[in-house]
């Protein structure tokens, strides 16, 4: 009888995001993204294919990271 060869899975966080999630992770608008890349305040995106971008995470992450903390409070939460 022959042995059944153990199926490998991977998991691992994605590398690349289109704009969509993107700006999703970021909290943004797509548009809002567009305008700061094209401003120079956002990562730009990489070429992945002939018509295809993304953004890499961990760029996504090290520009949050640097984002000022912020002293204002989101409208639901802040004080009425």
């Amino acid at each position: 009888m022959a042995k059944e060869a153990k199926k490998v899975i991977v998991t691992m966080k994605p590398l690349c995001l289109d704009l969509e999630a993107s700006a999703q992770a970021v909290s943004l608008s797509p548009s809002v993204i567009k305008k700061l890349v094209r401003e120079g305040k956002f990562p730009k995106p990489r070429q992945l294919s002939e018509r295809r971008v993304g953004w890499l995470v961990r760029e996504l992450e090290e520009w949050l990271e640097a984002r000022p903390v912020s002293d204002i409070l989101p409208l639901s939460l802040g004080m009425p």
